[in-house]
């Protein structure tokens, strides 16, 4: 990646008025493929984003995601992201939401809000970081484990059950470096590790500055490349149960690709809500006849 290209190219845009709708992709680095529905499509600079997408960057990408109110999210390499819930209303004499939730299965992530913005959650499979207005903090998921530092403001850090919810989330001061490892609890210290500090990426380490303001008067359309593969939503799809509610509707319509179905099958101890659909002979609807009558 082109920290250079990046940091020059984000602070060419002074900061304006939110975007309308749920937001939008300012800045991309690399690749970024976008699952949207059943599709697959190569996600652009200026698209508009919706609830549901699922985004996951190259490599060596970097993505700037910016929503409504102020928030900026963004996205380091090899990292993945889905956009799980956005909304619940707005608040009188606000501009941001009541509520958005993200869940950050593999990589790094970085978050800033100002004070038109609602809480954020930002899960991971072990770690929570709800976040308020004024609050900036840096979350790393990796297969093993997942760090979370709170850069500034406050934050409230919970640990993630596995079936995806929460247990006890903590108050959390700006300077505060939580860490938890498969199996294990939460642990903090005053400050991050060597190895988060290390691994971060280079465009972390300054403040985002927003680029709302290049894409307010238009919308890139992403373009479609093809239908989703079973292993493209594997990780997706045996995520916390919690987190996947609706993927059933939404990617039956893959069943009629004979492989999709097939791989599905051969996985289906790991996600034994689609059993209804693959096997309805097994699942009679309650009020079903008895046979013979």
């Amino acid at each position: 990646m082109n920290f250079l290209r990046i940091a020059s190219a984000l602070l060419l845009w002074p900061m304006p008025a939110a975007a309308p709708g749920i937001g939008s992709a300012t800045f991309v680095e690399g690749s970024l493929r976008l699952i949207r529905g059943t599709s697959v499509l190569h996600g652009a600079e200026g698209m508009r984003l919706r609830q549901g997408d699922i985004l996951e960057t190259s490599d060596k990408g970097f993505v700037q995601l910016e929503f409504p109110g102020g928030t900026v999210v963004a996205l380091g390499p090899s990292s993945r992201l889905y956009i799980l819930r956005y909304g619940g209303g707005r608040t009188a004499g606000r501009t941001g939401i009541d509520a958005a939730d993200f869940v950050l299965l593999a990589g790094w992530l970085k978050a800033e809000s100002n004070a038109s913005t609602g809480t954020y959650r930002y899960e991971s499979p072990l770690l929570l970081a709800s976040v308020g207005t004024g609050s900036t903090v840096l979350i790393h998921s990796y297969e093993d484990g997942c760090d979370v530092f709170v850069e500034s403001g406050s934050a409230s850090i919970g640990q993630v059950s596995p079936d995806g919810n929460s247990r006890q989330p903590a108050a959390a001061k700006a300077g505060q470096f939580f860490s938890r490892r498969t199996g294990k609890d939460l642990i903090s210290a005053s400050r991050p590790n060597a190895a988060f500090r290390d691994a971060m990426p280079a465009a972390f380490r300054d403040t985002l500055p927003s680029r709302l303001v290049h894409f307010a008067d238009k919308a890139v359309e992403p373009k479609t490349d093809h239908q989703v593969s079973y292993a493209e939503i594997q990780a997706w799809l045996t995520m916390p149960v919690s987190w996947r509610r609706g993927f059933v509707d939404r990617f039956a319509p893959r069943l009629k690709d004979s492989e999709f179905r097939k791989q599905l099958e051969a996985h289906l101890a790991q996600y034994p809500e689609w059993d209804p659909i693959l096997h309805p002979e097994k699942h009679p609807p309650e009020n079903a006849p008895a046979p013979g009558s």
